[in-house]
């Protein structure tokens, strides 16, 4: 192995860099020839890049074993301080191992998916007579799931559909519990009426138990028993009763007819699948995943993974330099199965999958590597199949998938074109020196309050053209006479920006680009005086401040370092973006202060005192239920209900409110 430094530039390296480098190959060096997984990390302690091997001794030496240049791998090379690697027992895990920590450490180098694994099921809830319900969240055995579901609107249809077919209750246990007399759904025909033991919910078991097997696409052996049923109460003259069930036959045999999308296979594998379309276009990818539960199509949804254009540029380079060290055979077939629409597919099953439920068969637009699914079936517990090439019914699924893909991705690269240009408007607006408009960062101010009281600041952060939600952040303001948004202003700028102005100019947190505060020449002096008094630049500051009427559209900006007031035209790119980071700072900061007063007022504290209840989930109980009292009168399962809430946290709030 050579030992070239890993500095790439033309000047030569330091002595503490070649110590590094040589450091870096005698831990390669040292590697054992097993299957696993390893990590580079920089000098920030930042996780650079996750990656698998077969044998992690020939794997790492490719990175080491020449230089490569100004090339991504050999930007990437000269970060590394640090290698970690964790041998296990087969590529399976090495896999599994290997997805699990690029979800954990969201590393700069690999593709990543964000972590959306909010899908919704339908619930049948454990009850004498069983309430169908949209739910979120973990699952409680002693109730029954079906799902997952792509959206919340293909729950809401299955249980209108259901409504429809064989009329359960869809009704809260509170609800139900107090019923004197049926509601409008029992008089529209949308639910039997067991809260009042109506004529028609006699026989509300074997609905609960047939909508059950036409979930699982047992649509034949229900139509039967149906059927049969009719006959034998028209055999005993209970021609109502026989009507009653004609009408349901009628009704379920109409959703079979529209559900064109059902499949014509009778195979229990057919009734199960996922379906994943993968399409890469300008720089950025979009696997489109559509779901089929009991044959049934249930709709589909996008994802968008980052750093696509490093992972494949970083991708290519690694298979080159370690294509030295496999066979020949082995290269020519890693260099045939390795386009970047695979990569990214790879990509998606292992952090998808990771911890959710997968199906028994995965059809996509693109092979699937052996070893993945033997990791997806060992986890599993049953085997998981795969088809690229489809016929018939699931080549028409997935035709459609990819349609959907490429349209999604369209809109998408349409969006970020816009959105990039209004970056652009306002930066040209400002005449801003922004040399990457990707790390353009704008921060911006709110404040919030009623008469006074809960007095409460926002800061919302706009960079690589979106609003960065898991930056923002809230203030709660005291110690000012009560209404002051001057000195609330003053509060949340020096809480803000104090640290940043100390902090060394290379550290991880940094000044913005321009800081935004809602309002005109007087919350702007209260910004400069701070921003002097801290040693910050004041061109960083401007002011939204209300035009004539405070019409929308005739804001004009108000600049801390004594520019002339500027109006950019009500149909101006940089005033959209403007208006747009201003109205979400208000909103953010509005939605807090309200939070914040009705605590206060209600005695909302009491939830916080609760071990288990932080902020994130008192806000969504009392979003739920509509304050303190309704959580309090809310059952133990209508609690668990709510995302996050698990049984066990459920009982313990109801207990610490009764």
């Amino acid at each position: 192995m050579s030992s070239l430094p890993a500095d790439t530039g033309d000047t030569a390296p330091t002595d503490e860099a070649d110590a590094l480098w040589q450091r870096l190959l005698a831990e390669v060096a040292a590697l054992p020839g097993l299957p696993g997984v390893y990590r580079y990390f920089d000098a920030q302690g930042g996780v650079l890049y996750v990656g698998k091997a077969r044998n992690l001794k020939k794997r790492v030496s490719s990175y080491f074993h020449k230089n490569h240049g100004g090339t991504r791998i050999g930007h990437m090379v000269s970060k590394i301080v640090r290698i970690e690697t964790t041998a296990v027992r087969s590529e399976a895990e090495a896999l599994l191992l290997e997805n699990n920590l690029i979800k954990t450490l969201n590393p700069k180098f690999n593709i990543l998916f964000r972590d959306d694994k909010s899908y919704p099921y339908l619930k049948f809830a454990s009850h004498e007579f069983p309430r169908m319900a949209y739910y979120r969240g973990s699952v409680d055995k002693k109730h029954r799931y079906f799902g997952p579901y792509p959206s919340a609107w293909a729950v809401k249809e299955s249980i209108q559909l259901l409504q429809k077919v064989f009329r359960l209750r869809t009704c809260e246990d509170t609800v139900f519990n107090h019923r004197t007399r049926p509601c409008l759904l029992y008089q529209i025909k949308r639910c039997s009426g067991p809260c009042v033991r109506a004529p028609e919910s006699a026989n509300y078991a074997e609905d609960v138990a047939n909508a059950e097997r036409f979930l699982l696409g047992e649509t034949d052996e229900v139509m039967a028993q149906l059927q049969q049923r009719m006959m034998e109460h028209a055999e005993k003259l209970e021609y109502e009763q026989a009507a009653e069930i004609r009408n349901q036959i009628g009704a379920l045999s109409r959703v079979l007819h529209q559900q064109t999308m059902e499949s014509d296979a009778s195979s229990a594998f057919d009734k199960d699948a996922d379906i994943l379309a993968v399409v890469v276009q300008g720089g950025r990818a979009c696997v489109n995943l559509a779901m089929v539960r009991g044959g049934r199509h249930l709709g589909d949804r996008p994802y968008f993974p980052t750093h696509v254009d490093d992972a494949a540029a970083l991708n290519a380079a690694e298979d080159e330099a370690f294509s030295e060290a496999l066979s020949a055979d082995e290269a020519a077939e890693r260099a045939t199965a390795r386009p970047i629409e695979v990569q990214v597919l790879e990509a998606f099953i292992g952090q998808h999958y990771l911890d959710a439920a997968v199906p028994p068969l995965l059809i996509a637009n693109h092979p699937i590597d052996r070893a993945l699914l033997e990791a997806l079936s060992d986890q599993a517990g049953f085997k998981v199949g795969a088809v690229h090439q489809p016929r018939e019914q699931r080549r028409q699924w997935l035709e459609m998938a990819e349609r959907n893909a490429k349209l999604k991705l369209a809109q998408l690269l349409a969006e970020e074109g816009s959105q990039q240009a209004r970056t652009r408007a306002l930066v040209d607006a400002l005449d801003l020196p922004v040399e990457n408009l990707e790390t353009f960062r704008i921060e911006c101010f709110d404040i919030s309050h009623t008469a006074g009281e809960a007095t409460q600041a926002s800061c919302v952060v706009f960079e690589q053209h979106k609003m960065q939600s898991s930056q923002y952040r809230r203030y709660n303001i005291d110690g000012i006479t009560p209404g002051d948004d001057y000195a609330a202003m003053r509060q949340v700028l020096t809480r803000r920006y104090a640290k940043l102005a100390e902090a060394a100019p290379g550290g991880r947190e940094r000044l913005p680009d321009l800081v935004l505060v809602d309002g005109g020449r007087g919350q702007v002096s209260m910004a400069r005086e701070v921003f002097e008094e801290l040693g910050i630049d004041l061109s960083l500051i401007v002011g939204v401040e209300k035009g004539e009427g405070r019409k929308v559209g005739l804001e004009e900006l108000v600049f801390a370092d004594g520019r002339e007031k500027v109006y950019l035209g009500h149909d101006s790119a940089a005033l959209m973006l403007v208006a747009q980071i201003r109205d979400e700072a208000h909103r953010f900061a509005i939605t807090g202060m309200r939070a914040r007063r009705a605590s206060v007022r209600t005695g909302g504290s009491k939830l916080e005192d609760i071990p288990g209840v932080g902020p994130k989930k008192r806000a969504k109980l009392l979003q739920r239920f509509g304050g303190v009292r309704g959580v309090a009168a809310a059952s133990v399962d209508d609690l668990a209900g709510v995302d996050g809430i698990s049984a066990e946290l459920a009982e313990e709030i109801y207990r610490a409110l009764h």
